[in-house]
C-alpha cells in the first residue's frame, strides 16, 4: 500500500523541487490528486499581484465588450443577429473536431444539410405555398426535441447531485456526463433553432408581401387569408376545426392557429405578423402547461451570448495577457 504523501508548500522553489521528484505511480488516486493540487499552488505561490492583474483584465473586457455587442445590436441588428448565428454554428465545430466529438459531429452535420435545405425553401422567390408549413414543421420539431432533452439532462444533473444515480448502481461521473451532455444538446440546437427559425420567417414574410420589418407591408390583409403563410383561413374562430383552428389577435387579425403560434414562439416575434401590434402571450398560451415554453425560448435567447460570444471574449483576454506577458 502506498504510503500517505504529506506536502509543504510554504517553501517556494524547494518546495517545487520536492514535488517534481515525487513518485506518481505508487500513489493512490486521492494522493495523485493531493500532489496535483500541491504542484499548482507552490507553481502559482508569488503571483498574487499579476493574478489580480489578469482578473481585471478580464472583467474590463467583459464590460467593454458587452457594450460594444449591446450598441452594435441596438444600430445594426440584421448584422449582428447574422455575425451571431454564424459563430454559434461554426465555434461547437471547431472544438468538436478538436476534441474528437464523433457523435457530436455526425449529429451537427445532420442537422445542418436538412436546415439548410429548409433555408433554402425559405429564400426562393416566388415562395412556394407549401414552404411556410414545412419551416414551422422542421423548426418546431427541433424546437420540441431540443426542450425535451434539455429537460431530462437537467433532471439527470439534479438525480446525480442528490444521489439517486446510485439507486440505478450508475457511477456517479458516468451519470453527470450523461445529463451534461443531454443539456448541452439541448440548449444548443435550441439556440440555433430559433435564430435560423427568425432568419426563415423574415425571408418568407416578406416574400409573401403581408409583412415589412421596416415600412409598410406590401400587400392589403384580407380576413379570409393568413398573413403568415398567405394560404386560405377556411374555418372560423369561432368553429372548431378539424385539421387545425382559427386564432384571432388581439387587434382582430386572424391567423391559423399553427401559423401564428410558429410565428411567435420558433420565429421569436412577438409583435403581429401585419400591423406590428404587440402579441400577448398569456393569452395566446392560456394553458399552464405551455407557458414553461414561452419561459425556454426567453433563456435560450440568453444563453446566445454564453454561446456565440464567450469564447471570443476569453479568447481576446487571453490575447491581451499574452501581449502584456501575463501568464
Amino acid at each position: 500500500m502506498a504510503a500517505v504523501v504529506e506536502v509543504d508548500v510554504g517553501g517556494g522553489a524547494a518546495a517545487e523541487r520536492e514535488l517534481d521528484e515525487v513518485d506518481m505511480s505508487e500513489l493512490s488516486p486521492e494522493e495523485q490528486w493531493r500532489v496535483e493540487h500541491a504542484r499548482m499552488h507552490a507553481k502559482h505561490r508569488g503571483h498574487e499581484a499579476m493574478h489580480a492583474e489578469m482578473v481585471l483584465i478580464l472583467i474590463a473586457t467583459l464590460v467593454v465588450a458587452q457594450l460594444l455587442l449591446v450598441q452594435w445590436k441596438q444600430r445594426h441588428p440584421r448584422s449582428y443577429n447574422m455575425v451571431t448565428l454564424f459563430q454559434m454554428w461554426v465555434v461547437p465545430l471547431y472544438f468538436t473536431v478538436k476534441l474528437h466529438w464523433w457523435r457530436f459531429l455526425v449529429i451537427w452535420i445532420f442537422f445542418s444539410a436538412v436546415t439548410a435545405f429548409v433555408t433554402f425553401r425559405a429564400t426562393r422567390k416566388p415562395l412556394v405555398q407549401t414552404t411556410p408549413r414545412l419551416v414551422y414543421k422542421w423548426f418546431l420539431l427541433i424546437y420540441k426535441i431540443s426542450y425535451a432533452t434539455g429537460i431530462v439532462g437537467y433532471m439527470a444533473v439534479m438525480f446525480t447531485l442528490f444521489g439517486l444515480n446510485l439507486l440505478f448502481k450508475i457511477k456517479p461521473e458516468d451519470a453527470m456526463d450523461f445529463g451534461i451532455s443531454l443539456l448541452f444538446y439541448g440548449l444548443y440546437y435550441g439556440v440555433l433553432e430559433r435564430d435560423f427559425a427568425e432568419m426563415c420567417a423574415d425571408y418568407m414574410a416578406s416574400t409573401i408581401g403581408f409583412y415589412s420589418e421596416s415600412g409598410m407591408p406590401t400587400k392589403h390583409l384580407s380576413d379570409s387569408v393568413c398573413a403568415v403563410c398567405g394560404q386560405q383561413i377556411f374555418v372560423d374562430v369561432s368553429e372548431e376545426g378539424i385539421i387545425e383552428n382559427t386564432y384571432r389577435l388581439s387587434c382582430n387579425h386572424v391567423f391559423h392557429e399553427f401559423c401564428i403560434r410558429g410565428w411567435c414562439i420558433v420565429g421569436k416575434k412577438q409583435t403581429c405578423p401585419y400591423c406590428k401590434e404587440k402579441v400577448d402571450l398569456k393569452r395566446m398560451f392560456s394553458n399552464p402547461w405551455e407557458r414553461p415554453h414561452v419561459m425556454y425560448g426567453q433563456l435560450l435567447d440568453w444563453l446566445r451570448y454564453l454561446v456565440a460570444w464567450q469564447p471570443v471574449i476569453i479568447g481576446l483576454v487571453q490575447g491581451i495577457n499574452y501581449i502584456l506577458g501575463l501568464e
